[in-house]
């Protein structure tokens, strides 16, 4: 039984016996007044002696040294309602995956792929655990070009709700869960925000938040981070310049090519191309921490507070996250790095254990950690 109600302090019973209900995975809920404490808890993440520095956390999982996996994956084309295309990257299947295993959707950062280092450690370890997983690609992101004049950005959501919907028409019946990075983790939150008991994932994790987009955007205009913000922005030109062009852009072109901020490209192309008057617009309506509230889904977020993409004060107040959220702070880890031991020609790496962690327990765990009743 679901019950439809939201109640803030609602605390969730899930029944082992029903791991599978009828052709979808479908946990019995059993709604109870008892509020979760410790929403906001401190990271058991240590970085490697020889990776303290943020910015060398943020840099190394780029680097061909760091030795991340290459599983394989098989391409599919994913036929959007408005008539444009995009493209999910699925593992190869192995004979022990059927439609009643786990599956694990993975969204990727700014300009980012199936190729990006996190999105592959985290596919393997996916698979070592005999799950099924997939990177949904962001329109117009990796090395395929979308129909229409439109890109993505940290809001859109609705590709991401499509997606899962048909999922479960097609006859996935495990449970559903997803991981969002940076950006992606942004549109999950914000997904999961919207949608609330309606959605049909089990649990989520997102990694390196831009809880607020004004003050990212900000950070990223300051210090060393202005590396990334030029590195970033030169990929974005580039992008754009793939899918228009002077005369074909629905945006002011000479302005876009001059942008030297992600809020002066943000104001120039992001806006205008998905229907915002304006960087403020977006950037106000966009932001997941006024959406965490919603999530009601067991959800872990991962954040640091040495994140070179963001400032500490991103970090919410707990009463700004919903019983089902556990904010998970770090004093260090950089943006998606979370580097924790081994050597430089052999790392470890958090956080593909800790997330894979925290989804097994959801679906292991009668009753999660996270939600324990007192004396039990």
């Amino acid at each position: 039984m679901a019950s439809p109600l939201r109640k803030r302090g609602a605390f969730f019973f899930r029944n082992t016996e029903s791991a599978l209900v009828g052709p979808h995975y479908a946990p019995h809920i059993f709604v109870m007044n008892i509020a979760r404490q410790n929403r906001i808890i401190s990271s058991e993440f240590r970085p490697a002696a020889w990776l303290k520095n943020r910015h060398a956390q943020t840099i190394y999982p780029s680097l061909p040294i760091s030795r991340a996996p290459r599983p394989a994956l098989t391409r599919r084309t994913l036929e959007l309602p408005d008539g444009d295309v995009t493209v999910v990257d699925w593992l190869a299947e192995s004979p022990e995956i059927t439609d009643n295993s786990p599956l694990l959707i993975v969204l990727h950062g700014l300009e980012s792929s199936a190729e990006s280092a996190y999105a592959r450690q985290l596919l393997q370890a996916a698979k070592d655990h005999g799950w099924h997983a997939a990177v949904l690609h962001f329109r117009d992101c990796g090395d395929y070009r979308n129909r229409l004049p439109r890109r993505y950005h940290a809001g859109e959501t609705n590709d991401l709700r499509y997606f899962l919907g048909k999922l479960r028409t097609d006859g996935q019946a495990g449970p559903i869960m997803a991981v969002g990075y940076s950006l992606g983790g942004n549109v999950l939150l914000k997904y999961l925000g919207e949608d609330g008991m309606a959605t049909p994932l089990h649990a989520a994790a997102a990694v390196s938040v831009p809880l607020n987009l004004h003050k990212c955007a900000t950070a990223l205009s300051q210090g060393f981070s202005r590396v990334y913000q030029t590195h970033l922005l030169r990929r974005m030109k580039k992008s754009v310049s793939r899918k228009f062009n002077r005369h074909t852009a629905a945006f002011d072109w000479r302005r876009t090519m001059r942008a030297r901020t992600f809020a002066e490209f943000d104001d120039a192309v992001t806006a205008p191309l998905h229907g915002f008057t304006g960087k403020d617009e977006y950037y106000d309506r966009c932001s997941s921490v006024q959406f965490l509230a919603g999530i009601e889904r067991p959800t872990l977020v991962i954040n640091s507070r040495d994140d070179p993409f963001m400032t500490p004060d991103i970090i919410p107040a707990e009463d700004a996250l919903s019983d089902f959220v556990t904010l998970e702070v770090s004093d260090r880890g950089g943006h998606v790095g979370f580097i924790d031991g081994g050597t430089p020609w052999r790392p470890s790496y958090y956080l593909p254990r800790r997330i894979i962690e925290f989804l097994e327990q959801q679906i292991r765990d009668p009753v999660p950690d996270a939600y324990a009743l007192p004396g039990m």
